[in-house]
């Protein structure tokens, strides 16, 4: 059996989204449902994912663990997969770790960008790497089975983790930097060390993480994909789009600068275009799966390759949480 997973979407969710993901054939997808939120407002967060469940339960269901995306599979819907951006929700709290499992969370990052209690963020001048909290919490992360989540996080503190954790890690949604040096992009060497520990990669579709931004192409996009499997084997590589569709653009603003700021962070973007970037033209929404399976193909990847990065790497993957 075949799975397809997109590892990382922050999308306006309604009945349409849900739909495209459908059509996209899409099994499971890990969604963000947090960035700076505490505890309290994780819960508000929770309250409103239950509307939808029970709004669209024809089309999605809260996943916890390998067996719903299977479960999914079978009855052509879609799991869904909670995880946050930041650690915020645990507040200085080692106890609010297995709460927040409890809640359905199943990955989350130590960092988004920025230095936290845990880890050092990929926009700080100085890291740090993981903090004395930081090593209890992936301890907890590790025994109630979260997924400890790099993405946004500096390369000492990412390798840290790899070195601290006992269970694999996860970068959900990032490219290598020798492709495209965006601050949030990853090192060869990191890369080689996180396959070697049987970590995983998800490839992101994010136009401020790829070649050319918006103008990539799905050539450049696929060529670094079997570049970047040079370096750690291709089942230790999937994809997490980063897709934000139809979010308006406020939303940005809020993931960049949170409550911490009172200065406009622009992040990836600049004064003159603060918003979302546009899409590439084939990676829209999810539909583009399927130019990605025509993509990696067209650049040697095997049936069993292109379906491992398509999904079953993951699924492999979430056996192991």
């Amino acid at each position: 059996m075949n799975f397809k997973i997109d590892n990382l979407q922050y999308c306006n969710w309604s009945r349409q989204v849900f739909e495209i993901n459908r059509k996209a054939g899409l099994d499971a997808v890990h969604v963000t449902i947090v960035y700076h939120e505490d505890f309290d407002e994780l819960l508000n967060e929770i309250k409103k994912w239950d509307k939808m469940f029970k709004e669209n339960s024809d089309l999605i269901f809260l996943g916890k663990n390998f067996e719903d995306i299977e479960k999914a599979s079978l009855e052509k819907k879609t799991a869904i997969f909670f995880g946050f951006q930041n650690c915020s929700p645990i507040e200085d709290d080692i106890n609010l770790v297995q709460k927040v499992h409890e809640l359905g969370c199943r990955f989350m990052q130590l960092t988004y960008n920025n230095q936290s209690l845990l880890a050092t963020g990929c926009y700080e001048k100085n890291d740090s790497g993981v903090t004395n909290f930081g090593r209890e919490v992936i301890k907890e992360m590790n025994r109630v089975g979260i997924v400890i989540d790099m993405s946004h996080s500096a390369e000492k503190s990412t390798l840290d983790a790899i070195e601290i954790s006992e269970k694999p890690i996860a970068i959900t949604h990032a490219n290598p930097s020798f492709w495209h040096a965006a601050k949030r992009n990853k090192s060869s060497e990191l890369l080689k060390l996180l396959g070697d520990s049987g970590g995983i990669l998800g490839l992101s579709l994010y136009p401020h993480h790829l070649k050319e931004n918006t103008n990539c192409t799905l050539d450049s996009f696929c060529e670094m994909v079997a570049k970047t499997a040079e370096i750690m084997d291709s089942k230790n590589i999937g994809i997490g789009s980063d897709l934000c569709l139809n979010q308006p653009d406020e939303v940005v603003e809020w993931m960049r600068n949170g409550t911490w700021s009172k200065r406009k962070n622009y992040g990836e973007g600049t004064k003159n275009k603060p918003g979302f970037p546009k899409q590439p033209n084939w990676f829209e929404d999810a539909r583009g799966f399927k130019n990605l399976e025509v993509g990696l193909k067209k650049v040697g990847f095997s049936e069993t390759e292109t379906n491992g990065i398509l999904g079953n790497n993951w699924y492999n993957f979430y056996k192991t949480i």
